[in-house]
């Protein structure tokens, strides 16, 4: 599923959990929950789920079918073979809870960039139109205007519409998404934090290391963190199995992530457990720094880009009255 309401995904997960441990059947609890389900696309999923669990089709199968989440998928297999599925439920609920707090976050703070970039674009755009309709009213063939006039009044919208459709390609392009998550700050914050928290739910109930990173790397393996896990597995299953054993550092997982992870030393669970606790609150605490100074720059930065559109314009504006000015008197 490519777009998917993580914040009612959780709260289906959890509410499913609570019906199973009332004993309460899989088929049931599934219809009663997609009943009240808002998000169509995972409405749809999770209903043709049930009733394919009422077709009698193994709940392996079913899911196969579904495009949900690939960790997810598995970490209910694991549930389902370890006899403790509300268990699993719970956890998955509280992995995609914590991410849709992060990128909800994130996705708040992507608003004053576009805000401001878009206002930006339609001042420009005017005072452009403002410039050509003073241009055709006071046209003179004697009096040429200035080549740094137009390069004034038309670079700005023209860099604002670029930078535009930069942040919309960015936005739908999945391969640029993924490459800018693991390299922006707070945005590779929030990546390190769900990869850890994932981990950790692989490897609490019973996934071995080589399948949990094996996983990993299928989920990003349109990210620069891909390359980086398909080596982590190589070294673990070719026997550099021990914490002490991995590398100082793999880009574009940072030193000190790799360290919290060895510091759980045996427990490499309770390694990611600190990792993903850690850089969530880094995580929390860049995207508050960046909403907080994301205001008044944003001002600034309109601001600024009047200025360099309007102070050319005026100053070519006075000159050529000027030099109208003088012509007349000439003519005289």
């Amino acid at each position: 599923m490519n777009v998917m309401n993580y914040d009612e995904f959780a709260f289906f997960n959890r509410q499913l959990a609570a019906m199973l441990r009332d004993g309460l059947p899989l088929e049931g609890a599934l219809k009663q929950l997609c009943a009240g389900m808002k998000d169509q696309a995972l409405h749809a999923e999770l209903t043709q789920l049930e009733t394919d669990l009422a077709q009698g089709t193994p709940l392996k199968d079913a899911l196969a079918r579904r495009s949900l989440p690939e960790l997810y998928v598995r970490m209910v297999a694991i549930g389902v073979r370890g006899n403790d599925l509300p268990g699993v439920l719970t956890l998955l609920a509280d992995h995609y809870q914590r991410a849709n707090t992060l990128w909800t976050r994130l996705k708040g703070l992507m608003v004053y960039p576009f805000i401001v970039v878009t206002v930006s674009l339609a001042l420009t755009l005017v005072l452009t139109l403002v410039c050509k309709q003073f241009l055709q009213s006071t046209a003179n063939p004697f009096v040429r205007p200035p080549d740094s006039l137009f390069l004034s009044v038309w670079a700005p919208p023209v860099v604002l519409a670029l930078a535009l459709l930069f942040g919309v390609y960015a936005i739908l392009s999945p391969g640029c998404r993924n490459w800018l998550r693991w390299r922006l700050p707070a945005f590779r914050e929030a990546s390190l934090a769900n990869f850890a928290s994932a981990m950790v739910l692989m490897l609490k109930n019973g996934t071995a290391l080589p399948e949990a990173l094996a996983l990993a790397e299928a989920m990003e393996s349109n990210s620069p963190a891909g390359p980086a896990l398909a080596e982590w597995r190589r070294l673990v299953e070719t026997g550099a199995g021990k914490p002490t054993q991995w590398p100082e550092s793999m880009k574009p997982f940072p030193p000190m992530f790799l360290w919290l992870v060895r510091k759980g030393g045996e427990d490499l669970a309770g390694g990611f457990q600190k990792a993903a606790e850690i850089y969530q609150a880094r995580a929390s605490h860049k995207i508050e720094l960046a909403l907080y100074g994301a205001l008044p720059v944003s001002i600034l930065m309109l601001g600024q880009m009047v200025i360099i559109q309007t102070v050319p314009l005026l100053h070519a504006m006075i000159t050529m009255m000027n030099m109208f000015s003088d012509g007349g008197g000439i003519g005289e």
